[in-house]
């Protein structure tokens, strides 16, 4: 921590704007326009609101009746295949094909929790999620056939199930499997037994009945509907979509689903063929947020089968398994169009992939993510390691030349211009950059907003222990308002201000660490500005308190570290280093010299 850290804070504030305004403004109101014409286009075109709803408004309805219980709701439903694979548990829907109950088996809703997370729920239910991937035929909806099972009676990875059904003289079979994770594959085949062509609308969705409840609503980030058409991310938040309405894009390769922090429900369409993307929401007392996509119609001629494959996604946002599928089908993957996008990486996502890229790999090699954080933290130190050289070396010549500095001020006191100049000549002299000391901090504040979002919102540091902390995503567990625990009050359910009370014992480290650190740098010549740098660790020790530990352990470890370094840079640059004996002056344990002393 120097004297520069709040104009290094200024500046990053005008980059962060500066981005907004001048780059993502332009590609906003672009996309704006190519809404606008999307929607122009689909009016003219005279194309359905939902795909595969013709003659079917029971699933669109925004007056729902009275939500049942899950149970309830999962009870009243009169057939279901049961799911049963590694990673998930639950049941489909045979009325409508609706996969509406899968419950992760191996993710806790929190750290202290053991109650399984539940991804998706019936559509009778208040917080309703469900997916379908469905055939209108000759404009006949899907949406309530009853399915009969043919083959299979549990689907698991080993046991795909064939569900069959009949629409006049066109036989409409699926089967359906799974694999070890969270995808699942719909293969539709329709054969025609009639005399005329057969129309089929293949058609994907899932659906989101009103917010939330336990959306994050953070900026920082993602939640609601989203998907990616070619090579493009759109999304749109829940409120957002609420206001601003639909977005519409066609193109080759891509998905969409509704996502939260850690879970996604996604439909996913041939990746060679044409597609309608859209996302929106059926406005109402019980909003229905829908992301869905279609197909061109094809016809199938009589006595020909045509068969379609379709995916749909439920589960994790583990980010080597969405890359897993995202991996050529020559490589063992599907191809699906940039599916690890369904991380919510930012707009510095050039920052932040190579951060948790490179967690990962030290993960891979120790085990441990609080470690893969304290090794990336030297990785950074040492690519930056220019940049803190050249900002130590001026701060020991500011240190060094502090003694002329004093008598210039002493001199001109009154004449500021003069002083001015007197300065800048001794700058000159001792190879001062005044603002390099600013370099190092400007740095690292895009670093350390790529690790917060890595640690905010991918799932891998969700749960992850080191030492004390159970998990690294989270605050600081202890505090120092109940000694640590040992008092039975929780300083954080505090009203209003019990976010920053949760001081524990990562913060008290991070905070002593920037307190050494200033001890290090060269005091402010203004007193008042002294006074201010003085509660600068103050300040930062309640504002990191309620950040995620994985952050605080990354600063904490990068402040200890350039205390290190910049100790080590100014001795070799011969600047008088007294780093305990400042500590001491602080802590008023230096003993004043005797006055007989004084006076020799």
């Amino acid at each position: 921590m120097d004297r520069n850290f709040i104009l290094a804070l200024v500046m990053t504030g005008l980059i962060f704007l500066g981005w907004d305004f001048f780059v993502l403004g332009p590609q906003k109101e672009a996309l704006a326009e190519q809404r606008a014409a999307a929607e122009q286009a689909r009016i003219e075109q005279g194309l359905t609101d939902d795909p595969g709803a013709t003659g079917d408004t029971d699933f669109l309805s925004s007056a729902a009746p009275t939500p049942l219980t899950r149970e309830d709701a999962i009870a009243s439903s009169a057939a279901r295949l049961p799911i049963e694979t590694p990673e998930l548990t639950g049941s489909i829907n045979l009325t409508g094909l609706t996969f509406d109950d899968i419950t992760l088996k191996n993710y806790d809703d929190t750290v202290h929790d053991e109650s399984a997370v539940v991804l998706l729920t019936p559509q009778q239910t208040d917080h309703a999620q469900y997916m379908r991937s469905g055939l209108a035929i000759n404009g006949q909806s899907d949406r309530q056939a009853q399915w009969t099972i043919a083959e299979g009676e549990t689907l698991t990875p080993a046991t795909p199930v064939t569900l069959t059904r009949t629409v006049g003289s066109v036989e409409h079979a699926v089967r359906i499997s799974v694999d070890d994770k969270f995808m699942f594959a719909v293969d539709h085949k329709v054969t025609n037994n009639g005399s005329d062509a057969a129309v089929m609308q293949p058609y994907g969705a899932s659906y989101q009945r009103n917010i939330p409840d336990d959306l994050q609503n953070m900026m920082i980030l993602f939640e609601g509907p989203l998907g990616v058409v070619g090579d493009r991310l759109y999304d749109r938040k829940y409120k957002q979509m609420l206001k601003k309405g639909s977005i519409e894009q066609s193109g080759t390769g891509g998905w969409v689903g509704i996502t939260d922090k850690y879970w996604l429900s996604a439909v996913i369409p041939p990746q060679d063929r044409p597609f309608r993307a859209k996302l929106d929401v059926q406005q109402g007392a019980s909003p229905l947020f829908r992301s869905t996509y279609e197909l061109d119609p094809i016809s199938v001629a009589p006595g020909e089968t045509m068969t379609i494959t379709s995916h749909l996604f439920a589960g994790a946002k583990v980010v080597e398994v969405l890359r897993d599928y995202e991996a050529p089908i020559e490589d063992g993957g599907l191809g699906i169009q940039r599916f690890d996008m369904a991380v919510d990486w930012g707009n510095f996502f050039f920052l932040t992939r190579p951060i948790f890229n490179t967690l990962h790999f030290f993960h891979g090699l120790v085990g441990n993510y609080g470690i893969a954080i304290l090794l990336l933290t030297l990785v950074i130190k040492a690519i930056l390691f220019p940049l803190a050289n050249m900002s130590f070396k001026s701060m020991a010549g500011m240190k060094k030349a502090q003694p002329e500095m004093q008598k210039i001020r002493e001199r001109y006191g009154d004449d500021r211009m003069k002083q001015q100049q007197e300065m800048m000549a001794l700058y000159k002299k001792h190879n001062i950059n005044v603002a390099a000391g600013c370099l190092p901090m400007l740095a690292q504040m895009p670093i350390f907003y790529a690790l917060y979002k890595t640690l905010f919102t991918t799932i891998e540091m969700r749960h992850e222990p080191f030492l004390y902390i159970k998990d690294l995503s989270q605050r600081d567990p202890t505090t120092i308002f109940n000694l640590f625990g040992i008092l039975p009050f929780d300083p954080t359910t505090v009203p209003y201000i019990g976010s920053f009370l949760g001081i524990g014992v990562l913060p008290l480290i991070m905070g002593a660490c920037m307190w050494v650190q200033m001890k290090l740098n060269p005091p402010p010549a203004d007193k008042t500005q002294a006074q201010i740098f003085a509660f600068m660790p103050l300040i930062f020790l309640f504002m990191f308190a309620p950040f995620a530990a994985g952050l605080v352990l990354y600063w904490a470890w990068n402040t200890f570290l350039g205390v290190v370094q910049q100790y080590t840079i100014m001795k070799r640059n011969g600047a008088d280093v007294d780093l305990i004996g400042n500590i001491k002056d602080s802590l008023g344990l230096n003993k004043p010299k005797a006055a007989n002393e004084n006076s020799k």
